[in-house]
């Protein structure tokens, strides 16, 4: 069983990588970590190796670990499995999710809505939004009582561009129209409307990677050229 180090070095690791502070290509010198995270090389190899099994990084004897290179079609690719998935998960939670859950949701929008009521998004506005953001879609999922659907969307967070728990633009109408997005998502549910629900979050996600990989994923896609981490550097975007 990992310790709770590992698991909280992983996260913070899987974090970096996903929001670009480690671009892919990046060679992960375990020495300048240790020291960036504070903690011992026992922790962090095992939550590099971690890593390594999700796909996030890579090994080779002589070299270490190296962040992965995604392309814009294993990030369209994540979207569509997303897209699908998420989707069934309002299908079924459409007929079982609690007032609970409902409420919940109703209160991430509520406090979405606050946030953007402004017209403009501050850089401080960001990481409350996608916390909101994250619990939104993590509500649904859990309402939909199918294991196997959090397993697999789960795996598709492991693709930098493709999770919901990392924002990479700052633009207000995008974010808004989103936004609107679960608003109509929640409305759908509450109304018991399980086949609008599938489609309305379909759409979401679908669109969600359009935007993507059309303004966002070239950029960064682009800048995949082998780099070393060193204790100099501090990991910030």
């Amino acid at each position: 069983m990992a310790t709770t180090s590992t698991q909280s070095t992983a996260e913070i690791l899987r974090e970096r990588i996903l929001e670009g502070s480690f671009p892919p290509g990046t060679i992960l010198r375990q020495d300048a970590l240790a020291q960036l995270l504070g903690v011992s090389r026992t922790p962090l190899r095992t939550a590099l190796a971690e890593l390594a099994r999700d796909g996030l990084v890579t090994y080779e004897a002589n070299r270490g670990y190296t962040v992965r290179g995604f392309d814009v079609n294993d990030i369209r690719a994540a979207f569509e499995v997303r897209a699908n998935l998420e989707g069934l998960a309002c299908r079924l939670a459409a007929p079982r999710i609690t007032g609970e859950q409902l409420d919940r949701l109703q209160r991430c929008v509520t406090e979405g809505d606050v946030i953007l009521s402004k017209g403009v998004l501050d850089p401080d506005d960001l990481a409350p939004y996608r916390r909101l953001n994250v619990e939104f879609h993590e509500t649904i999922i859990a309402a939909s009582a199918n294991p196997w659907i959090a397993d697999f969307v789960g795996r598709t967070h492991n693709v930098p561009l493709a999770s919901d728990r990392v924002f990479h633009w700052e633009d207000h109408a995008i974010i808004f129209r989103s936004h609107n997005d679960h608003h109509r998502i929640l409305k759908a549910l509450r109304d018991g409307q399980a086949m609008r629900a599938e489609a309305l979050m379909w759409e979401h996600v679908t669109n969600a990677g359009d935007v993507l990989v059309e303004h966002v994923a070239p950029k960064i896609t682009d800048r995949q050229a082998p780099v070393t981490f060193h204790s100099k550097d501090t990991g910030n975007p």
